[in-house]
């Protein structure tokens, strides 16, 4: 019988594998640039998990001036904002909804755009009680870290599916 589970059970494997089943993860998106130059401050916490994704793709190298960098990864805006969702009775807040909103762009070493601005919106709803400002307030940092791992798992996938356009190429009119 022992023979018998094993044999199942390497043939499950065989099967997930062959359906193109994977964890969900940093894996890194093959990137359509040998090297990129991330334009945020070194603690910027949105160009450290950017980092983290691209260290994990051998394809796109990481430079530190976006001089000798094929395309530069901008910043456009980014937005976060706490707002109330819901008040009990006596007026007092129930619910906060976090919203963050972020743009971006990539533009090539001459300052071309490649990329135009894409913008990406994330919300999370935080239920809030007086008696746990302590833990809710632990709650809120960690609901924002998750929305900004999010944020850049979604860029990633993006930025790899994203064909960066020509800047040198006219652009045809649709007439």
């Amino acid at each position: 019988m022992p023979l018998r589970n094993l044999l199942v059970v390497l043939l499950l494997a065989v099967a997930v594998a062959a359906c193109g089943f994977h964890l969900r993860g940093a894996q890194g998106a093959a990137l359509p640039y040998k090297s990129l130059y991330i334009a945020l401050p070194e603690n910027a916490e949105v160009r450290i998990w950017l980092e983290r994704y691209i260290s994990a793709d051998e394809g796109t190298a990481l430079v530190d001036d976006g001089k000798s960098a094929e395309a530069t990864f901008q910043q456009v805006s980014d937005n976060r904002q706490k707002s109330i969702l819901s008040v009990d009775a006596q007026g007092r807040v129930r619910e906060y909804r976090l919203q963050l909103t972020y743009a971006f762009r990539i533009v090539n070493a001459e300052g071309k755009e490649i990329v135009p601005p894409n913008e990406l919106s994330l919300s999370r709803d935080l239920t809030y009680d007086d008696s746990n400002v302590l833990a809710k307030d632990q709650e809120e940092r960690l609901l924002w870290r998750d929305m900004t791992s999010e944020l850049v798992s979604q860029i990633m996938r993006r930025l790899s599916l994203i064909k960066p356009k020509d800047p040198a190429a006219k652009e045809e009119d649709d007439w």
